[in-house]
């Protein structure tokens, strides 16, 4: 049977408006920088490692200092984001429940554990969703958890839905097709299957994907 595997932000919502005001609360209450992350900000970093995120973002900060930042950042967002109104993709709850009379779906992301959990009690679809996974529970990256995913759910063929060059790469390490998601937050070299709006997944022949036929 094939499996759908998805990324999260920029495949199924956008939180980076969300997620921009629970890291400001943390940066707020135990750091003394004068430090206001915006959400154009996130939308460039979101689909990268996390310790690239926080590189990238607070250059400034020795690496104890980033793992302390991160510890609060990441605890104040998984706790906001499960009921904030972030933005779930139009399309994306009704083509997910649809998709999973069919298929097995997972999600696998570049995210800190807990943030998952927190996307399926805020979108109610944590019943569609057989398994998941993040380096926040393996220490390992996405090419490598997607085989995870896939292997400890007997899935031979599997496809990803993503939205980011770093998607595509993993896919690669992983060895198998993505479906870029071209209204996301990242642009991707190459062919692939693209949609532009999430209902489209309903139309694709995932034969077609895992064959590499266009």
């Amino acid at each position: 049977m094939i499996g759908i595997i998805f990324d999260v932000d920029g495949t199924l919502w956008d939180s980076t408006k969300e997620v921009a005001v629970s890291w400001n609360r943390a940066i707020r209450e135990h750091t003394s920088m004068e430090r206001i992350l915006t959400q154009d900000e996130l939308k460039k970093e979101f689909g990268k490692p996390l310790d690239e995120i926080m590189d990238d973002l607070f250059p400034e900060l020795d690496q104890s200092g980033k793992d302390e930042l991160a510890f609060y950042m990441y605890q104040y967002e998984n706790e906001h984001v499960k009921d904030a109104p972030c933005i779930v993709y139009d399309g994306v709850p009704e083509t997910i429940r649809r998709l999973s009379g069919t298929y097995p779906l997972f999600i696998v992301s570049n995210c800190q554990s807990g943030y998952i959990e927190a996307f399926l009690e805020n979108t109610g679809l944590g019943d569609c969703i057989q398994d998941f996974t993040c380096p926040g529970d393996t220490g390992k990256l996405k090419g490598d958890n997607i085989r995870i995913i896939m292997e400890r759910n007997g899935i031979e063929e599997a496809v990803y839905v993503g939205d980011t060059q770093g998607d595509a790469q993993a896919c690669r390490k992983a060895g198998i097709p993505m479906i870029y998601a071209a209204y996301g937050f990242g642009d991707v070299e190459g062919d692939y299957h693209t949609i532009h709006s999430f209902d489209k997944l309903l139309q694709i022949d995932y034969e077609d994907v895992l064959r590499g036929k266009p």
